[in-house]
């Protein structure tokens, strides 16, 4: 049969060696024709045909990859252009379709992620975390420079702000105008992929955050794409009724839909497959699942939707992740479908973030909570510490009305000794409780004010605290077990026996299999007060060896702690409920980490 005659399968611009098939959905229109550059965008040279439920196709065969295009759409007196809903490429959000070749020279790319135990995840926004001088926005080979960076750092995971096309060149990302374009300011797909590539390359899993509760609102060619509606609301691509109202506008689509199911659906398996991600950060599920964010007003199909999609990742991409943003403490997500649940792997922990942020910006040390510090780390879901992402600050949690932490601490100073310690402390709390951790971008150095996407990372900060860059560092080489010394930190385990509301003291185990190399154990100061023999129980006796004390002048030429490299556990004073106990210093605000010695 004759190839150019065949129909090819798939949506959008479909590249084949001898043509290129167009296809799309517009199930109310008259007429469609395909206009590009191919045939000076005349409406009458490439109509396309009617196919069964609404899908029309047609085959250009002097059309070729780099060609731009548009569907031309009639609905009775109407007419319109249109992007096409599925192109993979855009010459800006209020442009023209380009077509896009979808193959990729990956060469020997078979990265997998690291076990979510040893997941340490940086998320950043393309725009802003590193921009050239003479660049308004930031981009993904501008990205790929800081990559060794991160990999020196200890991350083995960035989670990207999304970047399908959005409404112009500056933007938080989550007001996509074309799911399946990137963003044009960016780089565009085969910048992109790139990044991808190079990241695997390095150790680095790549997860990208997609937004399925809402499109646009604006530069949104998916609204009344074919002509129709009703209420003059969106669509044949959104609910026309009072389903379609989300706090960013009427766009939210229609997840029962068996058309547009597909469509998101088939945009989450094109990350996957087409770019490699390494896993998907959903946005704000809460408004997948519900009309306005109550319990009582939900949308079944929109819960459904993502337990495919997320059914269908895991069964044909183990390995891959799937993050929820839903921030009600709810189980169900992350329990499995077949129980309900809607099968994400983990999901952001606003039981943790909130309570710890709220401890170390209080004023007075009088209002810090330690009950509240000690449900912060031992909270989970479904008995399962990894199904949580923990965290102090995010882009949600640094905008909005709220300020990156060492602002919230102390806005005039936000570099002062009481910002810096109480930000680390709160640091020091999400690389020691179990779950997946993660920092937003600068955090490390000590990012102050509140996330912009106008305003770019400043990057001279991270030579200017060095010492907390390093602090980090050492961190995430604990939290991983980089050393092999702290195993303990990457298991379900914790025991919270210690908890001193007086003197605003914790302590904590955290083990995976027990044993040397394996048992930690924290403590932490959230008061003012030095303590210089500060006691407290530990499990076993012999040598604890000390990982870190956030304390030390390695971390702050004003930090002055001088516990020695190895502590003593005693069985002469029991304590904590545990046989044995030992002392060490501890200043004010600061976080110890032992890990038990193998030579006892």
């Amino acid at each position: 049969m004759d190839k150019v005659k065949t129909k090819l399968t798939g949506m959008g611009a479909i590249p084949s060696e001898s043509t290129v098939g167009f296809r799309v959905w517009a199930p109310h229109a008259d007429a469609v024709s395909v206009i590009g550059s191919f045939n000076n965008f005349e409406v009458a040279a490439n109509p396309l045909q009617l196919e069964e439920n609404g899908f029309w196709y047609t085959d250009v065969p002097h059309a070729k990859i780099g060609d731009e295009y548009k569907f031309h759409i009639r609905n009775g007196d109407l007419s319109f252009d249109r992007i096409d809903p599925q192109a993979r490429e855009v010459t800006n959000s209020i442009g023209n379709g380009i077509i896009a070749d979808r193959n990729y020279d990956w060469e020997d790319d078979h990265f997998e992620i690291a076990d979510w135990n040893q997941l340490v995840i940086y998320e950043l926004h393309v725009g802003t975390f590193h921009r050239g001088d003479d660049n308004s926005v930031g981009t993904f080979a501008e990205l790929e420079g800081k990559l060794d960076y991160l990999k020196w750092l200890g991350i083995n995971a960035i989670q990207i702000m999304p970047t399908a096309e959005f409404a112009g060149d500056i933007s938080w990302g989550y007001n996509p105008s074309h799911i399946f374009a990137v963003e044009s300011a960016y780089g565009g797909p085969n910048a992109l992929k790139h990044l991808v590539k190079t990241a695997h390359a390095k150790g680095i899993a790549v997860i990208l955050d997609v937004v399925y509760n809402h499109f646009g609102p604006s530069d949104l060619d998916l609204w009344q794409f074919d002509g129709w509606s009703e209420n003059d609301k969106g669509g044949v691509y959104f609910y026309n009724d009072d389903r379609s109202s989300t706090p960013w506008g009427e766009t939210r689509p229609d997840y029962g839909r068996g058309e547009v199911r597909q469509f998101i659906f088939d945009n989450a398996m094109m990350w996957i497959e087409e770019f490699h991600m390494d896993g998907l950060r959903y946005d704000m599920t809460l408004y997948m699942r519900t009309i306005d964010g109550c319990e009582t007003r939900t949308i079944p199909e929109g819960w459904s939707l993502a337990q495919w999609i997320n059914r269908e990742i895991h069964a044909r991409y183990p390995k891959r992740i799937t993050i929820a943003e839903d921030l009600r403490s709810n189980p169900a997500v992350t329990q499995p479908d077949f129980l309900g649940g809607g099968d994400f792997s983990t999901q952001w922990d606003e039981g943790f973030v909130h309570p710890i942020r709220n401890v170390v910006a209080q004023v007075e040390d009088q209002h810090r909570s330690m009950q509240a510090v000690c449900d912060a780390v031992t909270h989970r879901y479904n008995n399962d510490a990894f199904e949580r992402v923990v965290y102090s600050e995010s882009h949600d949690e640094v905008a909005n009305g709220k300020q990156r932490l060492v602002s919230e601490i102390d806005q005039e100073t936000p570099d002062s000794f009481h910002a810096r310690k109480r930000s680390m402390l709160a640091a020091a709390m999400v690389f020691t409780s179990p779950g997946i951790p993660m920092i937003f971008q600068g955090q490390e150095f000590l990012r102050s004010r509140w996330f912009d996407d106008t305003n770019p990372i400043d990057w001279e900060k991270a030579s200017e605290n060095e010492e907390v860059v390093r602090f980090y560092r050492q961190l995430i080489r604990l939290r991983t077990n980089a050393e092999g010394v702290s195993k303990g930190l990457t298991g379900q385990h914790v025991d919270f026996r210690h908890i001193n509301d007086v003197d605003k003291v914790i302590a904590f185990h955290r083990w995976h299999e027990h044993g040397p190399g394996d048992d930690c154990f924290v403590v932490a100061n959230f008061s003012h007060r030095r303590f210089e023999n500060y006691r407290f129980g530990l499990p076993s006796a012999g040598n604890w060896n000390l990982m870190i004390d956030s304390g030390s002048n390695e971390f702050g030429d004003d930090f002055s702690s001088t516990n020695p490299g190895t502590i003593e556990s005693v069985a002469e004073a029991p304590m904590d409920g545990y046989a044995h106990s030992a002392k060490l210093a501890l200043s004010p605000y600061s976080v110890v980490i032992l890990s038990r010695s193998a030579k006892q």
